[in-house]
């Protein structure tokens, strides 16, 4: 009977602590520019590798 009568206690780990962060930076993100901020870019294409349809548009 005791076990049924124990309380579950609220453990917060780190990954948790973590997540509620990014969260966090997020909402403050948006709330400061109107929109989320990417920061990723594209990246550079090398003119070496093959691409036929670069090839096609320089052709025509």
């Amino acid at each position: 009977m005791s076990s049924k009568n124990k309380k579950k206690t609220l453990r917060i780990t780190q990954a948790d602590f973590m997540l509620a962060q990014r969260r966090a930076a997020r909402l403050e993100e948006i709330e400061a520019h109107g929109k989320p901020v990417s920061f990723r870019k594209a990246l550079h294409k090398s003119k070496k590798a093959y691409d036929r349809k670069r090839l096609k548009r320089e052709l025509y």
